[in-house]
């Protein structure tokens, strides 16, 4: 009785799990749903901004803007990193944790500058000494483009001061509900090299094509950084969803199993209580 009991209090205990499990799968579910909608909303606006500024640059300075200045001496390096404040999305902070090492030591550590957004990021190589000069935390429950501006404009403030010469970024690109990727590009300086060059005729630039270019620069890098943030939002949800998932269906599999082996433990009792009693029958009547 005393096994029976046991099995019956682990299939209790995993039940409850997989409940747990089932409704975190759909709350992340619906927030995948509302961050996926605003990333695509935000790609095309990113990339158009992108194209223009790239045009306006043509034929253009680049000392028109300090963040479009190349340094000669790179002395420290900016690794702005994102992750989750909260653990249960599969390999989702591993992944980005891992790729940051592996640059870390591409750098050098005595080179690298660490800039964590997320608590799982900032507890991981705040316990190992790494030199991080902001973390950024609680800002997924309520994320919006007024938390983008305030980190682009710390960034940008400590990089005029030259507490570093270059920026790089570490985040989860979504790709789809099933799969994300982990990119690394730079940041600071900006650079327009790569982007598709796009003809623009007979444009009149009012106030003038330097103040515009002036202008759209700090947007521009602001909407780098909501974009870096909405990616790995959506990211975040879809590998939580999909890790909930695996664990609920997991669970189903252990209260089967469980099940199985409470049903050959019952059967084994009675059975030997039958012998038992057909024993104690048989010794009665000799």
């Amino acid at each position: 009785m005393a096994n029976l009991k046991n099995i019956q209090s682990q299939i209790k205990s995993v039940s409850s799990i997989q409940k747990v499990t089932k409704a975190m799968k759909m709350v992340a579910a619906a927030k995948l749903k509302r961050g996926q909608e605003r990333m695509e909303k935000a790609r095309p606006y990113s990339e158009r901004m992108e194209n223009l500024i790239a045009h306006l640059l043509k034929n253009s300075n680049s000392e028109l803007s300090p963040l479009l200045e190349v340094r000669e001496n790179i002395n420290k390096h900016a690794l702005l990193i994102i992750t989750s404040d909260r653990g249960l999305a599969g390999s989702f902070n591993s992944n980005i944790i891992k790729r940051a090492e592996e640059e870390i030591v591409r750098i050098g550590k005595d080179k690298i500058v660490l800039i964590c957004i997320g608590k799982k990021c900032y507890d991981y190589f705040n316990h190992r000494n790494y030199e991080v000069d902001y973390s950024y935390s609680e800002i997924w429950n309520d994320l919006n483009y007024n938390q983008a501006i305030g980190i682009g404009r710390g960034l940008v403030s400590s990089y005029l001061e030259k507490r570093f010469d270059s920026l790089s970024v570490i985040y989860n690109y979504f790709k789809n509900a099933g799969s994300q990727e982990v990119l690394y590009s730079q940041l600071l300086p900006i650079n327009f090299d790569h982007t598709e060059q796009i003809q623009y005729n007979e444009i009149l630039y009012e106030p003038s094509k330097i103040e515009i270019i002036q202008s759209l620069i700090p947007k521009f890098f602001n909407t780098q950084i909501w974009q870096c943030l909405l990616e790995s939002f959506a990211s975040e949800q879809a590998s939580r969803m999909l890790s909930m998932d695996n664990a609920t269906e997991n669970a189903k599999d252990m209260i089967s199993d469980l099940k199985l082996q409470f049903n050959k433990a019952r059967q084994t009792a009675i059975t030997t209580e039958m012998l038992e009693i057909v024993g104690g029958a048989e010794a009665l009547s000799n």
